[in-house]
């Protein structure tokens, strides 16, 4: 009965505390609620999202400024709005949101801490409408084509950065094999030591075991040998490679006799010793003990020791020889690298010739080098367009004219005003000469009559000009020119040998001819045939003229 009422008691405890937890739950809802303004808006309009709390006097309620409500954005954080009751605190936060992108979409839940308790809102369902476009009232227009932008180089800084970049290529390819410190190979480290070091070193790493444990006891005795008479050719006797072992021990006794080495009979000894039994070994098939090995390697050292000491001191020609010597050897090979330098400025010089002539062509590349003067003018950037007399002429030239005086006979004086203008020389590719000449009207009969100007006569008053400063073997061409802004003259063209320094010179001339009553204006052409560069330059230029059209008072 008791366990009976222990269970029940068990079980209303329970019950009561889930209703508990219940009427809690609810309180706490009850403190918390969340609103928006609409529940629809249109694309980037602002929604006002509104969070409501009901709480105590003493409780601290925090609002995240950290809320994240995506997918929309949130655009405004308003401040926290209190409102007194009667028992309790009121707090409303407004956030306003928005979003660029039409659909139905959810509000999340959003954090709230109320003391030391958090809470959560509800999530709210929004739906952001498009912008409905009314095309009867708003015009639409076809997209507009994509525009080409021209992009401009500049020749300077592509021609210096070329430069640069080649001057760094051969410093480059200069450092890397003449200039810069090569590492010395372990057989050049040893062949640049002196003569002693170099064979004691040779000596040290003559590993005799080596030798008896691969049964190449006569490559041993073959080494040692070389050793000794290495060092003897360079320091003793010239021919001691080559000399059998009679002929250098007797060699050998000749310089001590001679007092040129002082060497003792027993080191003389020692070394006839050791060569002779190296004979046996490399042509009778001797075979002697390791020991024995060992101690003719010992012997070889010591003997080595005794000549070095017996070796004279160098005299004073000796040491002059050898430094003229030296000398001799650091020209060669300063002459070895000047060709070098030669060589590689050479090779880096054709291969971007090369490159060039087969980007560019080869005249193009010739021209570009040697600074052909037709093609600078052509290439100049800074054209320059300017009205030369008045009434004027306007023309696109790459030097800007010269005015020149000119003097004019007594005879005209007072009837003719003559304004000319120059860019030529012998040393030009092109000459360019604009002229403007107004005429006096004629009196006739108490009245003055307008100078009628014939163009074609004009033209051919020019060609006669030619004729007496030298030019041969003119033909001519005559045609209608018109201007781009519609000034209508006589354009005389062909070629002609002209006289320049003392030779003939096959060449071009264009002669632009403008009259109006008593006004002559001309434009006159001159320049080298197959030119190819003066050709557009020329061109430019008659695409570029233009005339200043009188006004009536001027007339």
């Amino acid at each position: 009965m008791k366990r009976t009422r222990t269970i029940k008691t068990r079980t209303i405890q329970s019950l009561l505390w889930s209703i508990f937890c219940m009427l809690i739950s609810t309180v706490a809802s009850s403190q918390v609620t969340t609103s928006i303004d609409s529940t629809a808006i249109k694309i980037g309009a602002e929604l006002l999202y509104k969070i409501q709390i009901k709480a105590d006097s003493t409780a601290l309620v925090v609002f995240s400024e950290e809320q994240t409500f995506q997918p929309l954005e949130m655009i405004n954080s308003y401040p926290i709005d209190t409102t007194k009751k009667e028992s309790y605190y009121q707090l409303t936060k407004t956030y306003g949101l928005t979003l660029f992108d039409s659909g139905v979409y959810t509000i999340p839940k959003q954090k709230i801490i109320i003391g030391d308790e958090t809470f959560f809102t509800d999530s709210l369902q929004v739906q952001v409408n498009p912008v409905v476009v009314d095309t009867t009232k708003q015009k639409l227009f076809d997209i507009k084509p994509i525009s080409e932008v021209k992009k401009t180089r500049s020749d300077l800084w592509r021609n210096l950065g070329l430069f640069l970049f080649l001057l760094f290529l051969i410093g480059g390819v200069l450092y890397w094999f003449i200039w810069r410190k090569k590492p010395l190979t372990e057989s050049e480290k040893i062949a640049a030591l002196p003569p002693y070091e170099r064979a004691k070193l040779a000596l040290e790493k003559l590993d005799e075991a080596h030798y008896f444990q691969n049964e190449e006891i006569k490559t041993f005795y073959s080494d040692l040998t070389l050793i000794l008479r290495q060092y003897l050719d360079e320091q003793v006797y010239e021919q001691s490679l080559e000399s059998t072992t009679d002929e250098l021990v007797q060699r050998l006794r000749t310089l001590k006799d001679a007092n040129q080495i002082e060497l003792t009979p027993e080191t003389i000894r020692n070394i006839e010793t050791i060569l002779k039994r190296a004979d046996l070994v490399k042509f009778a098939k001797s075979k002697p003990d390791f020991e024995l090995a060992k101690f003719d390697k010992s012997t070889i050292e010591t003997e080595i020791d005794h000549v070095k000491e017996g070796l004279p001191e160098p005299t004073e020609e000796e040491l002059l020889e050898d430094l003229a010597y030296r000398e001799a050897i650091a020209r060669k090979q300063k002459r070895k690298k000047i060709k070098q330098i030669i060589a590689l400025i050479l090779g880096v010089s054709l291969i971007t010739m090369t490159g060039l002539i087969i980007r560019n062509g080869f005249t193009t590349t010739k021209d570009t080098i040697l600074r052909n003067p037709s093609k600078l003018l052509l290439e100049k950037s800074d054209w320059v367009t300017s009205e030369y007399g008045a009434p004027g002429i306007i023309l696109s030239t790459p030097i800007v004219l010269e005015r020149q005086t000119v003097e004019l006979p007594e005879e005209l004086k007072g009837k003719v005003e003559m304004a000319t203008f120059t860019y030529a020389g012998i040393d030009t590719p092109i000459d360019v000469v604009v002229s403007s000449s107004k005429y006096a009207s004629q009196p006739e009969e108490g009245k003055e009559k307008d100078t009628a100007i014939d163009l074609a006569k004009v033209a051919e008053g020019v060609l006669d000009t030619f004729e007496k400063k030298g030019t041969k073997n003119i033909l001519n061409k005559s045609e209608q020119f018109i201007t781009p802004n519609g000034q209508e003259g006589l354009k005389t063209f062909g070629v002609a040998d002209f006289l320049i320094k003392d030779r003939l010179v096959k060449g071009e001339y264009v002669i632009l001819g403008f009259s109006t009553p008593n006004l002559l204006q001309q434009v006159i052409l001159t320049w080298k045939e197959d030119d190819v560069y003066a050709d557009q330059i020329m061109e430019r230029i008659l695409n570029s003229i233009e005339l200043i059209k009188l006004t009536e008072k001027e007339k």
